[in-house]
């Protein structure tokens, strides 16, 4: 009996209309990948990690890109021929601490490639690993296409220099750099260049290790705080961390001036991020989900509240593995032929192999899996020391068990310094340097405190490195940081490349300074709506001697020829002897 009523009832306008819509639409012709029956943009499954690697990739190349322009525009003046530490002399020190040779011992205590080049044009070779590297990170950054060989000709230039950096290279955010670059070669096919390699899925041990390398930097981080300073303890570290971090920005200028209960909760917050959140990436997807959202968001404060370099920066990037195509998906634009419509594709694929398995693989997916698991174990295995240093009283930050520094361990600010105190290299005309009417002329750095009306920088992700290791240089006297003096030579010169890393040379467009000298101040950030900051002062300072005493190109000579320097300009505007 054929049913009838309103609800089952089709008005035969509304039939011929179905009809037509559904002309063209038979058997052979279904939905579009890209759209569910209903024509709403299909969603992509949880599981699958397509997208997640081209984000990841990026991410990773942007860091690298950002690495080597600074190395680009800085090593020369660092590690170069004339440089403040030249790399040649460190490489030739190696080479003496082995009996002369350049074998296996030298080059697995610093793996770099410049032991196979030329060594008489050093600024050349520094130039081409950056250079190199800075194209190939660019290639990855703007077409979302890698390879391992890419990958692993970035992570051997930038190990090379790390090798070779002494000082300036010496910092966490190096050894996190190589760790992460070399996952990074495992996410990627042996040759091809495609976004989307299909016999090439991105492999679970892979982006176990991205999250694995996370949990490390921020427990590490948390714990290295706790063991540390007492004032992370009583949660009064950040009543100073704003000011006297080693390069402040403008936020931090405010950020310094909030009540002490904020200060107080900041703490909590610092230690919740650090010591307990990274344990929700083993409790399951929607808790790996949080801790990646939490660690981005966390970057994210640290990157606006101050320059540390490409260090936050860098750190987002194994956050990403957290994340999965349906959730990363939300980055990437819909529609017919987009990367979302060719996963959805791949996921279909990936379904019918799992309803209907085959019993062979291929030898290339073979051989893939082999590797992946070989990673894996090496990962693991490298591992172990740094857990059992992270289990220990005395754990060491930011410390590296291997040369090639593939698994590290990290930490941050375990110590926080109550003071700031800045160096101020000043040079001055005058024959005689204790004469009162002497006048001392400032030089400015590019980003550290200096001049009290300069604003603070807003830098990061570059870093200037000076900078930097002024800040530390500042903590100690000049005969332990011996590259203050060999500043101090290229400034009585008015040596070019030496000045490129300063922001204001006082006698730019007249003769060098005939004496230089470094003076030790505190520094303080100004109050808002004070005498200091109504006359455009961002901060206060005061004297509290001199850092070390007026030199000139005379007094250098004996100095950087026992060190092997070479002499940074001409002798014969050296000032008669003082009597």
């Amino acid at each position: 009996m054929p049913p009838d009523g309103p609800v089952m009832a089709a008005p035969e306008k509304q039939l011929r209309k179905r009809k037509v819509a559904d002309a063209g639409q038979g058997p052979e012709s279904p939905p579009g990948p890209g759209f569910d029956p209903a024509g709403f943009p299909a969603c992509l499954r949880a599981g699958t990690f397509w997208l997640t690697r081209i984000v990841l990739l990026r991410a990773l190349a942007f860091i690298y890109f950002v690495a080597f322009l600074v190395a680009f525009h800085q090593n020369k003046q660092l590690i170069g021929d004339r440089g403040l530490l030249p790399c040649k002399a460190y490489l030739k020190s190696v080479q003496q601490h082995f009996q002369g040779r350049v074998g296996w011992d030298a080059v697995s205590y610093a793996p770099t490639v410049l032991w196979l080049l030329d060594w008489s044009h050093m600024d050349s070779n520094l130039d081409a690993l950056a250079l190199l590297g800075l194209g190939i990170s660019s290639f990855i950054l703007v077409t979302g296409c890698a390879n391992m060989v890419l990958m692993a000709v970035l992570w051997v230039l930038y190990m090379s220099l790390v090798n070779v950096g002494q000082i300036w290279y010496s910092f966490g955010w190096e050894s996190q750099l190589l760790e992460t670059g070399f996952l990074g070669i495992f996410l990627c096919p042996l040759w091809t260049l495609s976004r989307l390699p299909r016999k090439t899925p991105t492999s679970r041990i892979v982006l176990w290790g991205f999250r694995w390398l996370i949990f490390r930097i921020m427990l590490g981080a948390g714990l290295i705080k706790i063991r540390g300073d007492r004032c992370w303890r009583d949660l009064t570290c950040m009543d100073f961390h704003y000011e006297t971090q080693p390069v402040p920005n403008p936020m931090a200028y405010f950020l310094h001036q909030s009540p002490w209960w904020v200060h107080r909760l900041e703490t909590l917050s610092n230690h919740f991020l650090e010591l307990v959140v990274p344990f929700f990436v083993f409790l399951g997807r929607r808790m790996c989900l949080l801790h990646g959202a939490l660690q981005i968001l966390f970057q994210v404060v640290l990157i606006v509240s101050g320059n540390l370099s490409f260090l936050n920066w860098l750190t987002i990037v194994p956050s990403i593995a957290c994340f999965d195509d349906a959730t990363v998906g939300l980055l990437f634009p819909s529609g017919p032929g987009s990367l979302k419509d060719q996963v959805l594709k791949l996921q279909k694929e990936e379904a019918q192999e799992e309803a209907w398995p085959t019993l062979t693989h291929g030898l290339g997916r073979m051989v893939r899996q082999a590797v992946n698991l070989a990673l894996g174990i090496l990962v693991a295995w490298l591992s172990l020391p740094v857990v059992l240093n992270l289990l220990s009283s005395k754990q060491l930050m930011n410390s590296s068990f291997n040369p090639l520094r593939i698994v590290n361990t990290y930490g941050a600010f375990g110590s926080i310094t109550r003071e700031r105190t800045e160096i101020v290299l000043q040079g001055t005309a005058s024959a005689n340097a204790s004469a009162p009417d002497a006048v001392w002329e400032d030089y400015e750095f590019k980003c550290k405190p200096g001049g009290l009306r300069r604003r603070p920088c807003l830098i990061s992700p570059y870093h200037y490195r000076l900078d930097w290791l002024m800040w530390f240089a500042a903590f100690q006297t000049y005969e332990q940081h011996e590259w203050v003096i060999h500043l101090a030579g290229k400034l009585l010169a008015n040596d070019a490349e030496a000045l490129s890393l300063l922001d204001l040379n006082p006698f730019a467009e007249r003769d060098p300074p005939r004496w230089v000298r470094g003076e030790h101040y505190r520094y303080k950030f100004s109050r808002p709506g004070g005498l200091h900051a109504a006359d455009g002062k961002w901060w206060i300072r005061k004297r509290l001697g001199p850092y070390f005493p007026p030199l000139s190109l005379r007094d250098l000579r004996g100095y950087f020829r026992s060190r092997e320097w070479p002499h940074p300009g001409p002798t014969q505007r050296d000032p008669a002897p003082v009597h």
